[in-house]
């Protein structure tokens, strides 16, 4: 039987972002929602959730993003609000959202996508929607205090990151957490 490799490719955030990020996640904690917060060490931006994939197709996977991010530049990422998925009133994936009228972000993943699934890799059932996991809901307690928070909470300012790589991450599964481990780096052009 194939090995299979719990797979994402995503931007690594740098760690400063991170503990800002992490700030905004001690201010919502003070709901006393029943959320399970993403360790701000871990923090990300997914481009492809690939699932589980047999370790044979990580080598296409590494070949397709070298081949789909060789037209892409460097460029600035900013973070300017907060959210909810599947909205701020009923909150059971919180995050913080990306400045929509960046295109690149979204060119990359429509790019990757495409290509991966010239591969065989499944196609995503929606839209990509730039944005990056802060936490996911429990239980409903204090719901509706965390959506105040959510709505109330606002960034002083565009949190940015200038993003010069892409990474392959082997995510695995442990009771303490998740563990990211690089599989694979490609530099955007400068």
């Amino acid at each position: 039987m194939d090995q299979l490799l719990r797979t994402f490719i995503a931007i690594e955030l740098d760690p400063s972002l991170q503990e800002m990020l992490g700030k905004i996640q001690e201010h919502l904690k003070k709901s006393g929602a029943d959320v399970k917060w993403v360790k701000p060490s871990h923090i990300h931006v997914t481009l492809k959730f690939l699932g589980e994939i047999p370790l044979e197709q990580v080598e296409k996977v590494k070949n397709v993003m070298h081949r789909s991010l060789d037209k892409f530049t460097a460029f600035p990422l900013h973070i300017t609000h907060l959210g909810a998925f599947p909205k701020m009133e009923n909150p059971h994936i919180i995050w913080v959202g990306i400045d929509p009228q960046q295109p690149t972000l979204k060119d990359i993943a429509i790019f990757l996508e495409e290509h991966l699934s010239e591969e065989g890799l499944p196609k995503e059932n929606r839209d990509f929607e730039p944005h990056i996991t802060l936490g996911r809901m429990k239980h409903s307690i204090n719901r509706f205090a965390l959506s105040q928070s959510l709505r109330e909470y606002a960034i002083p300012q565009p949190l940015t990151q200038f993003v010069k790589k892409i990474k392959l991450f082997k995510s695995t599964l442990l009771p303490t957490g998740p563990l990211y481990e690089t599989l694979e780096t490609v530099h955007l052009r400068s």
